[in-house]
């Protein structure tokens, strides 16, 4: 696949619309990134152990809060501004083919 077709693909998951000349602009941009994912995946990472945080092992300046139970919004009040509901959820284009 082109990188222009990629772009244009990328876009319309994300909802972006680009006009023709921006989008010549950002396809070597695009190109770049994609060429860093490459030279990544090329990296020894075996002996790197997982985290969840970047700073995970270092004290930070602001902790993480804890988590504490409490009220939930009504049904009603949290899908009130929703463009689109169905059965009491969230409604939303669907996004993975």
């Amino acid at each position: 696949m082109s990188a222009k077709k990629q772009v244009e693909k990328v876009a319309a998951l994300a909802k972006l619309r680009f006009e023709a000349e921006s989008l010549e602009r950002f396809v070597p941009t695009f190109e770049q990134i994609l060429d860093y994912f490459e030279q990544l995946k090329q990296i020894d990472t075996e002996a790197v152990e997982p985290t969840y945080h970047a700073l995970f092992g270092q004290e930070l300046e602001t902790p993480l809060r804890v988590d504490e139970c409490g009220e939930s919004l009504p049904m009603e009040e949290a899908l009130g501004n929703a463009p689109e509901t169905k059965n009491g959820h969230f409604r939303v284009p669907k996004v993975i083919e």
